[in-house]
């Protein structure tokens, strides 16, 4: 693969694009944690310095006025709160020094500690001269005292505008780290900005133009809309071809299935004519023969029922044969207006006989008469025909059959007359259900597995349709549909 192939530049790209954006909210990240702990920690610092100086500071200034009070009045409790007031300004001493991190700082506050001992000291002798009753003298020194408070008071000032300069000097640090953290991500911007722009030249040029062409190409004649939209128009082709190739998938299907048919419907065709000949016109004497002896003999009840037996298995092997010369030389339909609802009225009489020997009772479940629509009655009839035998052959202890006649409509296709047809023996297998349509195919011994499949193409040759539906419970359930034309429409005869 060529080392400037689309493939590898779209993906250099992409990578690039991705490394970028990758590194820059990593490096953003950290940088953003340790600046903002950094700035955390000195801000809380340079905070603790100042309100420490401020307390100090505030300390010092509460001492003010006590002894001058005590001068004036000689009242002892100025004093106290005096001594209450040194405590405090200790007590913000010791604070200090361990807030005072910077050199600048720990001088200023070490000539603070010196210049307040020096001045508790000169404050207790004017104290004293005060409690001795010398008060001129304690006059004289107490002006004196009130200037050391004062360069004292200059120093807490000074002490705090240290913390504050400091705290001004750590935001003015985070300020500047916050602007060259705007510049690295505005040089990210830039850089993936270009990266894009390059992408985006990449697949316009050498994705999506080819995508449009291989789009439009054979799609003359699309929307507006759709011909601007490349994605649109190329799922629009994507699924044109897909639909063409399901067509001619099923096409292909349709037509190996006919050809299997075909080879099937061949095959019985010569087999047939083969039967018909050899084995039709033998039976046919055979089955004569045995009337005659039947009638011309005495026979006791076992020889009878013998002979009996004996003619059944003829009627069934002649069926047999007419079944394959049916199924290989289907007859032509004879079209006419008939009612589904004489047909199934017509079949049923012509089985009563055979359901009653089986113990199944047929029930038809009808609203009213259905309408005229143009059928073969004879061929429609052998269709129910198929499914009362199989129907009576699987309930030999008997059961009971159902036949429900309704219109349907049928979107696109019109009303359709449906026959749901139901019995109560054991159903068919999931597994085989759609097997039983097939030609040759039969769940019992003696079956030719001919029946459905002639009552599936007489519908298809009706232009209907026949499927068999799962029931939960037990039985068989079919339903029979056929199309109402519109020549057949307005003659039912009973509604």
């Amino acid at each position: 693969m060529p080392f400037f192939s689309l493939r590898r530049r779209i993906l250099f790209l992409l990578l690039a694009l991705v490394l970028v954006n990758a590194a820059g909210a990593l490096w953003t990240a950290w940088f953003l944690e340790v600046t903002q702990k950094a700035y955390a920690e000195a801000v809380s610092r340079d905070i603790a310095a100042l309100l420490s100086a401020q307390k100090l500071e505030s300390a010092l200034v509460m001492q003010k006025g006590y002894t001058t009070y005590y001068a004036l009045s000689g009242d002892e409790s100025w004093l106290a709160r005096l001594s209450e007031q040194t405590r405090n300004f200790d007590a913000a001493m010791r604070k200090a020094r361990g807030t005072a991190i910077t050199p600048h700082a720990q001088a200023v506050l070490s000539r603070i500690e010196a210049a307040y001992i020096r001045y508790a000291y000169e404050r207790e002798r004017v104290i004293a001269l005060y409690r001795g009753g010398e008060r001129d003298a304690g006059m004289q020194a107490h002006w004196k005292v009130r200037d050391q408070f004062l360069a004292i008071s200059a120093l807490c000032e000074q002490y705090r505008a240290i913390h504050e300069a400091a705290l001004a000097e750590e935001e003015t640090s985070y300020r500047a780290k916050a602007r060259a953290a705007a510049a690295f991500a505005a040089a990210r911007l830039f850089l993936t900005v270009g990266l894009g722009i390059a992408l985006a030249l990449v697949l316009l040029r050498q994705v999506l133009s080819p995508i449009r062409r291989l789009a439009l190409t054979g799609n003359e004649g699309l929307d507006a809309d759709l011909a601007d939209d490349e994605v649109r128009a190329l799922g629009y082709r994507m699924r044109k071809l897909e639909n063409d190739r399901d067509q001619s998938l099923a096409k292909l299907e349709q037509s190996r299935e006919h050809l299997v048919q075909s080879e099937k419907l061949a095959l019985v065709g010569k087999l047939s004519a083969g039967v018909a000949h050899s084995i039709r016109n033998p039976l046919t004497s055979v089955k004569m023969r045995l009337f005659s002896l039947e009638r011309g003999l005495s026979l006791d009840p076992v020889q009878k029922e013998d002979f009996e037996v004996i003619a059944e298995e003829i009627r069934h092997l002649d069926t047999i044969i007419a079944n394959f010369l049916e199924f290989a030389r289907p007859p032509r339909l004879r079209m006419q207006p008939v009612s589904m609802s004489d047909v199934v009225d017509a079949t049923l009489d012509l089985f009563r006989h055979r359901l009653d020997s089986y113990g199944v009772t047929a029930a038809v479940l009808r609203e009213g008469r259905l309408p005229l629509i143009p059928a073969d009655p004879e061929q429609m009839k052998e269709v129910l025909a198929n499914l009362l035998v199989n129907s009576c052959e699987v309930m030999a202890q008997g059961g009971r059959i159902t036949i429900a006649e309704r219109l349907e409509s049928r979107q696109g296709s019109g009303d359709v007359v449906v026959l749901d047809y139901r019995d109560d023996g054991p159903g068919i297998p999931p597994d085989l259900a759609e097997r039983i349509f097939e030609p040759f195919f039969s769940t019992k011994e003696e079956g030719s597995g001919l029946g459905l499949s002639i009552a599936r193409r007489i519908l298809d040759e009706h232009g209907g349709e026949i499927r068999v539906i799962q029931k939960a419970d037990r039985g068989a359930a079919f339903v029979l549909e056929l199309p109402i034309k519109e020549a057949a429409v307005g003659k039912n005869p009973d509604r």
